[in-house]
């Protein structure tokens, strides 16, 4: 693992100057693609505020998990299936039917009488946002010179700060002030509108190369397995199912063989290594994020509000981390080892604050530093990513970074609850956190060393 993996190479004319993110040929693209992912993140972020109401509304609360994991397994899903097809035959039919499938989701819940209703259309959410985001890196790849991919990467991450910080709590308003099914139908509009404003770029697109990489056999079956994987390890883990985990633990290993690069779960140079950071990445930063409320509120003794300013305070610091990277002359290899020991050392921190001694106000400072980490070396993840594929299977790179993503991102978060259900509890989380962090910051030290001795 310490072989060398050059950084790609730039495009031949990477004068940004005559392909410009916000001049008058890709202006319209930028705010299009933004307002997507932003409609995206103000959904994702949205509907965890209102699901209470929803559920009591619907009669579901026995099914409060299904409406998130639906969603997962839908993205997992078209995340793959979108990268087939838009390396066929290029990303447009994709960010046309994508976003469509989004859209009439946000329809159908909105007007949902009955939890079957909700949870077909939190499917639907998912075929569609999973669809599009992977469709968007391709189009990004395709549009934009390399010089100018980090900052449109950076600008991508800059688009979950707002609903960050205003999403959790606009979504209580509306579901206060006139109900819960505005969450979804509040943003059809926005949409339809993203969708609009991608036409003129989807219109001149080049017919994509051909695929020049190996064949890719079994990836629809792969991916039905994968979805399917991830659902079952979630309920098993979140309901101590032992059974079921393990089935979908059978399902997911051999499906990720055919869903990832040959050599990611070994680290093999180039592509695969990059892939695999991805996943270490989210996993080792959502492993540690979905237990600081708790451990603020159970331990400190903290208010809803105030547990979660500490998340905002870390979104913040991705937002500049990811702004900055966009705007340094520093190789991608070397941005992603320093976001990896700045995810260490933030989570190694967070550790400080499980114990009910008077430490609880550093960690906004150790979000904030961990966060700076994740915002400094994502964009530089998937610059790398996009580079290393051939111009025929970005889109499989692109489903890879996504796969990746999700399933580590579920593993650890699982394993975090294996071990709070095991040697602690909700009331008294303290051992089990100080663990979950110490375990997470190992996963990030760990990015370092294969990251080591690769240079550019």
């Amino acid at each position: 693992m310490t072989t060398t993996a050059p950084e790609p190479k730039a495009d031949p004319d990477p004068d940004s100057a005559e392909n410009p993110l916000w001049g008058k040929q890709n202006r319209a693209t930028t705010v299009g693609v933004l307002l997507l992912i932003t409609i995206g993140a103000f959904e994702h972020l949205g509907v965890s505020t209102a699901m209470p109401r929803m559920l009591a509304e619907l009669q579901g609360g026995h099914l409060y998990s299904w409406p998130f994991t639906m969603f997962l397994v839908a993205s997992v899903m078209s995340t793959v299936m979108a990268g087939r097809v838009a390396d066929r035959i290029g990303p447009r039919p994709v960010l046309l039917v994508g976003p469509a499938v989004f859209l009439v989701g946000l329809l159908v819940a909105g007007t949902a009488t009955n939890m079957a209703t909700l949870l077909a259309a939190r499917f639907l959410q998912g075929l569609g946002l999973g669809a599009e985001v992977v469709a968007i890196y391709v189009l990004i790849a395709m549009i934009y010179p390399e010089s100018q991919r980090p900052k449109m990467f950076g600008l991508l991450a800059a688009a979950w700060v707002i609903p960050s910080i205003v999403g959790p709590t606009a979504a209580g308003l509306t579901t206060e002030s006139v109900g819960w099914r505005w969450v979804f139908l509040g943003l059809a509009p926005l949409a339809l509108l993203g969708v609009v404003l991608l036409f003129p770029a989807l219109r001149a697109l080049p017919k994509p190369k051909q695929a020049t990489g190996p064949a890719r056999r079994g990836l629809p079956v792969a991916a039905v397995a994968a979805g399917l994987g991830i659902a079952a390890l979630t309920w098993g883990v979140q309901h101590s199912t032992l059974w079921l985990g393990l089935l979908g633990i059978a399902a997911l290993a051999p499906a990720l063989l055919v869903l990832l690069p040959k050599g990611t779960l070994r680290a093999r140079s180039g592509l695969p290594r990059v892939v695999l950071a991805r996943g270490m990445f989210a996993g080792a930063f959502f492993g540690v994020e979905a237990f600081v409320p708790l451990t603020l509120t159970s331990v400190h003794g903290y208010s809803a509000a105030l547990a979660g300013l500490p998340l905002t305070v870390g979104a913040l610091g991705w937002s500049a981390a990811s702004w900055w990277q966009g705007r340094v002359e520093l190789p991608r290899l070397v941005l992603v080892r320093t976001g990896f020991a700045l995810l260490a050392v933030g989570l190694a921190g967070m550790a400080l604050i499980a114990p009910d001694w008077p430490l609880a106000w550093t960690a906004s400072l150790w979000w904030l530093i961990a966060g700076a980490g994740m915002g400094m070396a994502f964009p530089a993840v998937n610059v790398l990513a996009l580079g290393y594929a051939p111009e025929g299977e970005r889109g499989f790179a692109s489903s890879a970074l996504q796969v990746s993503d999700m399933v580590f991102s579920g593993v650890l978060v699982g394993a975090g609850g294996v071990l709070l259900a095991a040697l602690a509890s909700p009331e008294d989380p303290t051992t089990a956190i100080v663990l979950i962090n110490l375990v997470m910051a190992a996963v990030a030290a760990t990015g370092v060393a294969l990251f080591a001795r690769a240079r550019d």
